[in-house]
């Protein structure tokens, strides 16, 4: 529906071609800022209502004080491999976590599997790869948010959260305390909560804008066959310059599992095109301007480092493995 709309738009309002730069960019970024802001306020509006009557400090405490042996990290990225997000799309699903409270490690766990694995992608990745690759990238993908969320959490980084979502941690600490002083009725809730999601999607707004413009424009104008060039099996360092190489882009799995193909087919060794695939859906620009809004420079450097290095490692293993 939401791309039919962008379709109508883009192609018939505003008169461009769809096989254009120009077209496929202001499409991608009409359909992608309509759909994030949608989820985003939808998602939001939910985890209103889970922290209004869900009793989250238990649950935050449960988390902080049992020893779970890891079982925490690998249950928050099996919710991201289950859940059919993008890096863009699962950041509202991150401020919901952040602002219950749950821990930052067990968050970033989520963060870092939920755009890496979907079940497209895994659908898409059997009918082209085969059953071998696709359990590789599959449990490398979950992997890879256990181990980062792991290290990212025993690094203590609650301090370099933006003071937005400080705020709004402390004011749900507040409005929790107040829900369960006073037996309001659910449609009295309501109101305010509608009221809150609405001003986070106001407040990050311009975030996502500019996050969704910056993917449109590489969506639309990169080159064909730019990056083939640089992914040659005979260059030793065609894994880290794959990954820094994918940066700039910013799509989803399933969109990208295409790319990968046309690339194995070229000759580009599997694990580089992986490592390429998971550069692209795990550490876009786009991304990083929208966690900019929770996050500082700081946490987000150490953020994309961890993640960047786990994938290059990642690559390598695959290449000697595959």
């Amino acid at each position: 529906m939401i791309q039919t709309f962008a379709d109508w738009l883009v192609y018939t309002i505003f008169g461009l071609d769809a096989a254009s730069h120009l077209g496929m960019a202001i499409n991608f970024f009409f359909y992608d800022t309509i759909k994030i802001l949608i989820l985003l306020f939808l998602i939001s509006t939910l985890m209103g209502i889970v922290n209004a009557y869900f009793p989250i400090d238990r649950l935050r405490n449960y988390l902080t004080t049992h020893k779970m042996y890891g079982l925490q990290y690998f249950l928050a990225s099996l919710f991201g491999a289950i859940t059919p997000f993008c890096s863009c799309s699962s950041i509202p699903l991150f401020i919901g976590f952040v602002k219950g409270g749950i821990p930052l490690g067990v968050t970033f766990a989520f963060l870092i599997t939920s755009p890496l694995v979907n079940e497209v992608a895994v659908a898409m990745f059997l009918g082209t790869f085969g059953v071998k690759i696709t359990l590789v990238y599959v449990i490398s993908g979950i992997l890879l948010g256990m181990i980062g969320g792991l290290v990212l959490g025993r690094l203590k980084l609650e301090k370099y959260l933006s003071d937005w979502i400080k705020q709004i941690q402390a004011n749900a600490n507040m409005e929790s305390l107040h829900w369960e002083g006073e037996k309001t009725p659910f449609i009295k809730r309501m109101p305010t909560i509608i009221k809150e999601a609405w001003g986070i999607v106001r407040s990050v707004l311009l975030y996502i804008i500019i996050g969704i413009g910056i993917g449109a424009l590489m969506h639309g104008y990169v080159p064909e066959g730019f990056f083939e060039q640089y992914m040659s099996k005979d260059n030793w360092y065609a894994v880290p310059l794959s990954v820094i190489l994918a940066v700039p882009m910013y799509a989803n799995a399933a969109g990208i599992v295409p790319v990968i193909e046309v690339f194995v087919a070229k000759g580009i060794p599997i694990g580089t095109a992986l490592a390429f695939m998971m550069g692209v859906v795990g550490l876009s620009l786009p991304e990083a301007t929208l966690l900019k809004k929770v996050m500082t420079w700081k946490l987000i450097a150490i953020f994309f480092g961890t993640v960047t290095l786990f994938i290059i490692i990642s690559g390598y293993l695959f290449n000697y493995l595959l």
